[in-house]
Parts: structure tokens; C-alpha cells; sequence
């Protein structure tokens, strides 16, 4: 009986790609990390771990990604979980965005993301099992002034995940969309987020203080990175992994508010909601 992994982490210079990929090496697991550039750099910081193998790929790239995973099935004979993490964020006004901007963010979380999943995919259903771990956020579930363009990248994930999740089940691959808080991560660093170039007046006191806020926020988010990699690893070992995992009370808090906000508006306009149907084919489906 297989016992050790074959994980394949996108993203793992830092942050959370990097925590995760320690934690998966300390459970004697094996791992292919992949990083955009200068791979010789994390397998140091990894200290060339033996069951370490590292990929220089951009998500972005197609041809790259086939490369990568190829590659990495080479090295360690198979794949059993795939985590994208890889990604970035963007603090501007949506309307403030040009349309380099958005389509450079969608191209890696998004599209990035699609990228990863279609070269892995054919060797997880060659062999009937598998799990894909998608990165998303706490941003997902709700709309925050200045990370609206970014938040929707993460609907957009949850939203694959869901897609594949009822395509999938029936090959034996399990996804979950991981909705993260805010954790001391460097994703408000510099390196991992960027700020739109246009700036309108007229979103100051909407989106003004969320592009001075990251800055102040960095290195006192709430959560922590490597608790974070900790219930990764035990998320990829359950039987029965949740479709949706919001992680850290900022999180769930989110979740529960804008659920609560749809429901009550639902209700509120449940009347109107209902009364678009043809008229004799509510009375049909009334008399049945």
C-alpha cells in the first residue's frame, strides 16, 4: 500500500507554497516545487532535501506547465495532489484598472490555475485518484473596496472547483477550494501584490485607505502560515475532503455575513423573484 505522497505545489517560494511544501517534506512525503525563477535558491532554503525536486514554471505559460509536470512525473513516477497556489493580488478601484492590469491578474490566478489543472489532470484520472487543492480567499466569499478586482479571481476559482468537483468525483479525484484569512504571509509585501497606476479622486474614501492599509497590515495579519501547511497536509490525508474550507476566523466571518446578506435579500424579494414564470405553466405544475 502507497503510503508516500506525490505533491506538486505552484507558488512555492513563499508564503504558503513554501510552508506547505516544508510540511509535506517533514511528513515524508515527496514534492515538486515550482517557482518562476531562481529554483536553486528554494532548494537551499529547503536544504536540498532528497525528496525535493524543484521546477522553474510560470503558471502563465502553457507550453512551460506541460514541460513542468512532465518533468516532475518523470523525476518521482506519479502525482497525488496538486496545490495552486500561485497568485497575486491588486489594491485598486475596479473601474481604476486598465485592461493590461486585469487580464495580467486573471492570466495567473485564473487562467494560470486552468493551466496547471488540465496538464495534471490526465494523470490523475489515469490512475482513479487523486486531490487538487485550489488556493482561493476569504475574498471570495464577499467584495472589500480596492480587492474587488481580485476577489473576483477567487469567485472564479471557487467556481472551478465547484465545475470540477461534481466532473471529477466519479474518477476518484477530490478538490477543495481552501478560502484562507489573513496570515502573516508575505501577500501584503510588495512582492506579492501591486497597486493599479491610475488613480480617480473619486474612490478615496472607498478604496484610498485599503491602498495605504496593506502596507500597515503586513506582519500583523492573524493567522499563521504554518498552522495553515499543517491542515493542508490533513486535509490531503481525509477521505472525505469538504468541496469548500474557509480557514481562520476573519474568514468564516465573511462567509457567514455575506450568506446571511443573500438570504436576506433573497427573501426580501422573493415575490418578484418568483413571478417571471409563463402563467399557464405555474397553473400546469400547480394542478400536478
Amino acid at each position: 500500500m502507497q503510503t508516500q505522497k506525490v505533491w506538486f505545489i505552484t507558488g512555492a517560494s513563499r508564503g504558503f507554497g513554501l510552508e506547505i511544501a516544508r510540511a509535506a517534506l517533514a511528513a515524508g512525503d515527496q514534492v515538486v516545487a515550482t517557482v518562476r525563477s531562481q529554483p536553486a535558491q528554494l532548494a537551499t532554503t529547503l536544504h536540498n532535501h532528497p525528496d525535493l525536486y524543484v521546477v522553474q514554471m510560470d503558471v502563465t505559460q502553457e507550453n512551460q506547465v506541460q514541460v513542468a509536470v512532465e518533468q516532475g512525473i518523470a523525476h518521482f513516477g506519479r502525482v497525488d495532489i496538486l496545490v495552486n497556489n500561485a497568485g497575486y493580488g491588486i489594491v485598486t478601484a475596479i473601474e481604476e484598472a486598465t485592461d493590461a492590469e486585469v487580464r495580467k491578474l486573471y492570466d495567473t490566478n485564473v487562467f494560470g490555475v486552468l493551466n496547471v489543472t488540465r496538464a495534471v489532470l490526465p494523470y490523475l484520472r489515469q490512475q482513479k485518484s487523486g486531490r487538487i487543492i485550489n488556493i482561493s480567499s476569504l475574498f471570495s466569499y464577499d467584495a472589500v473596496p480596492g480587492w474587488g478586482l481580485y476577489g473576483s479571481t477567487k469567485f472564479a476559482v471557487e467556481g472551478l472547483s465547484k465545475g470540477l468537483a461534481i466532473e471529477l468525483a466519479p474518477l476518484g479525484i477530490h478538490i477543495t477550494a481552501v478560502a484562507p484569512g489573513l496570515f502573516t504571509t508575505d501577500f501584503l509585501s510588495t512582492e506579492s501584490y501591486v497597486a493599479a497606476k491610475t488613480i480617480i479622486p473619486d474612490y478615496e474614501t472607498t478604496v484610498g485607505p485599503m491602498r495605504s492599509g496593506a502596507d500597515a497590515l503586513h506582519g500583523h495579519q492573524p493567522g499563521d502560515p504554518k498552522k495553515l501547511a499543517q491542515m493542508i497536509l490533513q486535509l490531503a490525508n481525509t477521505d472525505r475532503p469538504p468541496l469548500h474550507l474557509p480557514v481562520g476566523k476573519d474568514a468564516i466571518a465573511m462567509y457567514r455575513s455575506n450568506a446571511a446578506k443573500m438570504a436576506q435579500e433573497i427573501e426580501a424579494w422573493l415575490p418578484v423573484a418568483i413571478s417571471t414564470d409563463h402563467d399557464h405553466r405555474i397553473a400546469t405544475a400547480t394542478i400536478a
